[in-house]
């Protein structure tokens, strides 16, 4: 659904080929949507045989033709509800990684801390990417807010575990 949504609501805002959706969601939104260019392909392709999307063929010189896709009455009307059903969810978040943390008993604290700390590079870098990321315009700016939260939130909480293993040491 979210990422039908993403694909749905770029074309909302303009027609566009693919690549110029991937370009967009790698250059704008990459530290807040997973989304491979052949899922985005695949997504679309499934959308237009459903009837959401139309596509043209333009060619531009010697380039080979690309593919403009655009969004259908239907494609809008889907776009609307599932914008509406994402809104007013609630979806539980889930964190990759957790899984090795109820394990964490299993090494001695000094390696575990050693290895929490690598992570915390690693999100630290994170957090650097998202607060480098220009302010957008309009609302897009809210997801990136967002995303910047829970990196912030994470990166504060890892701070709190590493700490705490490091006293046991």
């Amino acid at each position: 659904m979210e990422r039908e949504l993403l694909l749905l609501g770029l074309l909302q805002k303009e027609e566009m080929h693919g690549y110029q959706l991937h370009e967009f969601i790698d250059s704008f939104m990459q530290t807040c949507v997973d989304l491979k260019k052949s899922t985005a392909y695949y997504l679309l392709e499934k959308m237009a045989k459903e009837g959401y999307v139309t596509r043209t063929e333009e060619r531009e010189g010697n380039r080979p033709p690309r593919r403009v896709y655009h969004l259908t009455a239907a494609g809008e009307e889907c776009f609307l509800a599932l914008l509406r059903q994402n809104l007013a969810s609630y979806l539980p978040a889930t964190f990759a990684g957790d899984t090795g943390l109820t394990f964490l008993d299993n090494l001695p604290a000094s390696e575990a801390v050693s290895l929490l700390e690598q992570r915390r590079a690693q999100l630290a870098e994170a957090v650097a990417a998202i607060e480098r990321a220009p302010l957008h315009t309009g609302t897009l700016q809210f997801m990136i807010e967002h995303q910047q939260v829970h990196l912030q939130s994470e990166l504060a909480w890892l701070d709190s575990v590493i700490a705490r293993l490091s006293n046991e040491e």
